[in-house]
């Protein structure tokens, strides 16, 4: 049973969960990440959400999202994630929203996360786990953006928060999606 790290509002461990029961109208804040993966050419990888995640279904969104189990290391877990949902790896790996925090609901179902935010270079093709990953497709930065500022794109509410941030910061890899 995977299990995710629960959070007080400071963002300190207060206990573990089952990621199957922590899901629902009122979620507990727990811990989480993001992943924006681009290649050499500077294609950010952009997926969408398995019909049957209990989240956030079929929604558009970066490159992963994950959980670190208790204990694990988090960038550890990106390169988990990376592998389990696409079959891919980061050659290279670097935090650079430690802070991004958010809410968020769809159906019901509620996200409230501590989510710090990853950017990776990504090497090879994609082989997304059709449980995990309904479609991933390489998309321009400038494609991404205009995702993030039309509501009725289907991007996660957590890309649109994340977009800005990430257009604000200097960084090798997003300078070179950003083209």
């Amino acid at each position: 049973m995977e299990q995710v790290v629960l959070l007080d509002d400071d963002g300190k461990p207060v206990g573990v969960a089952d990621k199957a029961t922590v899901h629902g109208a009122s979620t507990p804040r727990h811990l989480a990440f993001s992943c924006y993966g681009v290649d050499d050419a500077g294609r950010l990888l952009v997926t969408r959400r398995s019909r049957s995640k209990a989240a956030f279904p079929l929604v558009w969104t970066n490159t992963c999202c994950g959980h670190p189990a208790p204990g694990e290391d988090m960038a550890d877990a990106v390169q988990r994630r990376l592998g389990d949902e696409l079959g891919i790896r980061a050659t290279e790996l670097r935090l650079v929203l430690p802070d991004f925090s958010y809410r968020a609901s769809q159906d019901g179902v509620e996200e409230n996360e501590l989510c710090p935010v990853f950017v990776a270079r990504l090497a090879g093709e994609p082989d997304p786990r059709p449980d995990e990953v309904e479609d991933a497709e390489w998309w321009s930065w400038d494609r991404f953006r205009a995702a993030a500022d039309d509501p009725g794109s289907g991007l996660s509410p957590w890309a649109r928060l994340q977009v800005p941030l990430l257009d604000a910061l200097d960084d090798p890899l997003l300078a070179a999606a950003r083209g």
